[in-house]
């Protein structure tokens, strides 16, 4: 029998940890310069639109996640409300954005500190992050937590230097941004498209996610059912507020607009142009630390997932067993940190471009299938004793499967690396029915199992 993790962390641990995940200072810096190359100004009008799928997407997990705060997470939901099978193709599908997720930012991060020390090695580096981002995983939860919220007020730290070096010396008021988006055009600015804009809202819906994390900690918060739902809103508020206060503000204080807005750092420039080369590279590194704490966080979350995997049975004896372990004295499940840091170092080889492949469409194929569970559960009354319950249903699971139909137009779209993803998500959906029907199905019943809630 699998062992019960340690219901140890409040509301305010969870929303650290999943704030670290969500690391809207690294989005920051690493994917909103890509709304603003597709957008120009009118990524205000595409980080309103991300804003709204954000919201109705955070409130889809809210209600799901307050009705099962469990460790597996979303293949959870759908399990409980589509069935079995479903569920496990989202177990599949997670699983492979999940291990992937600590090596790219680790592999990332040299990129980063390029600012800072030129030709840092990009794999030892990754490696470095990986392996110490697990050792710190095995600790204590609520050591974590602390560890996550300090390395958190320095990810802050740099999204208020930005927001200053914008305000300092404004150049140009907010409204226009509003009333007349403007996009880089062949012949200096040029009025944004409905087009360019739906393209950076795609972007910004991949910069603002993360905050579903927090359900993969709901058995070690106390009073999860009840709680839950709230720590998801509030991380998707504050994500959008950390990303969207810094884009406003280094928009108004661009000495050349149409130069900022073709630059791959416009954030780290203004800093830099405004404030000083040193106060450029202090955030450099607090970009760096922002990676760190998500490679960190990341790695708690998907050992919870491993975790919950086991106690499921899907990979068979002593598989199950061993990734259900918790260690006596740390809390943790130790073994499933050391499987899930194992995997990211063995991924650090692997070339970026190809890791970011083969994550494929993983975030979309996930909004969808918990739009749709959220949806089932409550024609067939799955979730009616849910604690949170999210206003205007349909309105949100609705919003969010029609974000997810979009992205996945957008990709059909796009004859490169957009189609490549589609393929590379289906092959995930079918290896995860092929194991499934092989491996799982033959041993009967697949039944996903709760931990009693408090």
């Amino acid at each position: 029998m699998t062992q019960s993790l340690n219901r140890s962390l409040g509301p305010v641990g969870v929303l650290f940890l999943t704030l670290s995940v969500a690391t809207p200072v690294s989005s920051l810096f690493a994917t909103v310069p890509g709304m603003l190359h597709a957008a120009g100004t009118g990524a205000i009008w595409a980080l309103a639109l991300a804003s709204l799928i954000c919201v109705a997407t955070a409130y889809v997990y809210a209600e799901l996640s307050s009705c099962w705060p469990v460790a597996g997470g979303e293949y959870v939901f759908v399990a409980r409300t589509l069935g079995p099978m479903a569920g496990f193709v989202m177990l599949g599908v997670n699983l492979f954005n999940n291990v992937l997720f600590p090596p790219i930012l680790g592999l990332g991060l040299a990129a980063v500190l390029g600012a800072v020390a030129p030709g840092v090695p990009q794999v030892p580096l990754a490696l470095a992050v990986v392996i110490a981002s697990t050792l710190v995983a095995l600790l204590e939860i609520r050591v974590n937590a602390v560890i996550t919220g300090a390395f958190l007020l320095v990810e802050l730290l740099a999204a208020l230097a930005v927001l200053a070096a914008g305000l300092i010396a404004p150049e140009r008021d907010f409204l226009p941004f509003l009333a007349a988006p403007m996009m880089p055009g062949a012949e200096g600015l040029a009025p944004a498209t409905p087009a360019s804009i739906g393209v950076a809202a795609a972007i910004g819906t991949l910069a603002l996610n993360g905050f579903g994390v927090a359900v993969y900690f709901g058995e070690e918060m106390r009073h999860a059912p009840a709680r839950i739902g709230g720590v998801i809103l509030w991380a998707a508020l504050l994500t959008i507020a950390i990303e969207g206060l810094p884009i406003a503000a280094v928009l108004i204080g661009a000495p050349d607009l149409r130069a900022l807005l073709a630059m791959d750092d416009p954030f780290g420039f203004l800093v830099t142009h405004r404030l000083g080369r040193l106060a450029g590279q202090a955030v450099a590194l607090g970009v760096a630390i922002a990676l760190i704490n998500a490679a960190i966080a990341c790695i708690l979350a998907t050992a919870r997932f491993f975790y919950g995997t086991a106690r499921d049975r899907c990979w068979g004896a002593p598989c199950d067993a061993l990734m259900g372990a918790i260690h006596p004295k740390l809390g943790s499940p130790w073994i499933a940190t050391l499987v899930t840091g194992g995997l990211g170092a063995l991924c650090c080889f692997v070339p970026l471009p190809l890791l970011l492949v083969a994550s494929g469409l993983g975030l979309t194929a996930i909004y969808a299938g918990i739009a749709l569970a959220a949806i089932a559960g409550r024609r067939s009354g799955a979730t009616a004793g849910a604690p949170f319950r999210m206003p205007w249903f349909p309105l949100a699971p609705v919003v969010t499967l029609a974000a997810s139909l979009y992205l996945m137009i957008l990709n059909a779209l796009d004859p490169g690396e957009g189609r490549l993803g589609l393929i590379v998500t289906a092959a995930q959906i079918a290896l995860s029915i092929g194991y499934y029907a092989l491996v799982v199905r033959p041993r009967g019943r697949w039944i996903v199992h709760l931990p009693v809630t408090s």
